[in-house]
């Protein structure tokens, strides 16, 4: 039962995705030459409201719908590793044409040559699995 729950919830965010025009390679492409507020303003809402989220859940100690505390660990503060990774994860937005969650939803809009990407993502996270121990974290 919670397969479909959690299947009709994606299929929802998907079509949210879509017709917001999250997933569209030119609305992506405008974003990185800096044309237009759209990607801007969609990230920034999901930023802003993640913080009051989480901020919410913080101070009211609120639980899991299991009834388990929600646990958010701290951060570590170190700053580059979050730079280098940017630049990795924007750099792979920007030669894809789409980040992760887009990529199912562009799948699911029948935009077949995705599924490439999609997996060279999947293995580009095996070979990230494989060697992490060795990387300086």
């Amino acid at each position: 039962m919670k397969f479909i729950t959690y299947l009709c919830i994606g299929i929802f965010f998907g079509i949210i995705l879509v017709k917001s025009e999250v997933a569209s390679w030119f609305r992506i492409y405008e974003m990185f030459q800096f044309e237009s507020i759209h990607m801007y303003g969609i990230i920034g809402s999901a930023i802003l409201s993640g913080i009051l989220i989480i901020q919410f859940i913080k101070r009211l100690q609120l639980k899991s719908i299991y009834g388990k505390e929600i646990n958010i660990p701290a951060k570590e503060k170190t700053i580059f590793r979050y730079i280098f990774g940017g630049i990795i994860f924007g750099l792979g937005w920007a030669l894809a044409g789409a980040c992760p969650g887009p990529m199912f939803a562009l799948l699911g809009a029948g935009y077949i040559p995705i599924t490439l990407v999609i997996l060279s993502s999947i293995l580009g996270t095996f070979l990230y699995g494989l060697i992490k121990n060795k990387l300086p974290h």
